[in-house]
């Protein structure tokens, strides 16, 4: 259910998201989560409804970021929320139960607080990254495995992944990487995703 590769939207990338979005897939990403936390809602949802359509003929499914509202009126094959996006029970309420939710976790210490109804936990950030400057202290290597080791959830590593840091995220516990400039800011994106399924594939 959880793809091994998941491309998040760089809204300050020199490619447009559109352009992003189909290279990550056509690479090899099996999601596309789009995030831009500045974009007008209206204005959001007719960009996730384009690239719904877009991504079901590459045969993906469009993640939406943060916004409930949205994902339910797109009908979008799932959602993520950060900590502070309300409560992960009234959110499954609202989002139905065929909607896959995933939740960002921190720190091991958040685990508790992970109700049932999470289908997946996006984890990290790995390292300090620039795509969010806004970041909890890093985790590493060991903080991922201590959270994966404690959750029967399957956890997708984030922040600041790039290519030779899959086998060893996947030996930690991950059950894939989700990653931003990793392909955004490649000069060839789809052969940056690709490489990244292919070395994940191999690890």
């Amino acid at each position: 259910m959880i793809p091994p590769l998941c491309f998040i939207t760089d809204a300050q990338a020199p490619h447009g998201i559109v352009e992003q979005s189909l290279a990550a897939a056509r690479g090899g990403a099996g999601w596309v989560q789009l995030r831009h936390k500045t974009m007008p809602d209206d204005e959001f949802a007719m960009l996730g409804l384009l690239l719904i359509d877009l991504l079901a003929a590459e045969g993906v499914g469009l993640v939406i970021n943060d916004r409930v509202d949205v994902a339910v009126s797109l009908g979008a094959a799932g959602l993520h929320i950060g900590q502070g996006d309300g409560d992960p029970v009234a959110i499954r309420q609202r989002i139905g139960p065929e909607m896959i939710l995933g939740l960002s976790v921190e720190n091991a210490g958040q685990l508790s607080a992970v109700p049932a109804g999470v289908d997946y936990l996006g984890v990290g950030p790995i390292r300090a990254t620039a795509s969010k400057p806004d970041h909890a202290p890093p985790i590493g290597m060991a903080g991922l495995a201590a959270i994966a080791g404690a959750t029967r959830l399957p956890c997708l590593a984030i922040g600041g992944v790039g290519p030779g840091d899959l086998a060893g995220l996947k030996a930690a516990g991950a059950a894939g990487v989700a990653v931003v400039s990793a392909i955004s800011r490649a000069p060839d994106m789809q052969a940056a995703a690709r490489a990244l399924a292919q070395e994940w594939a191999r690890a």
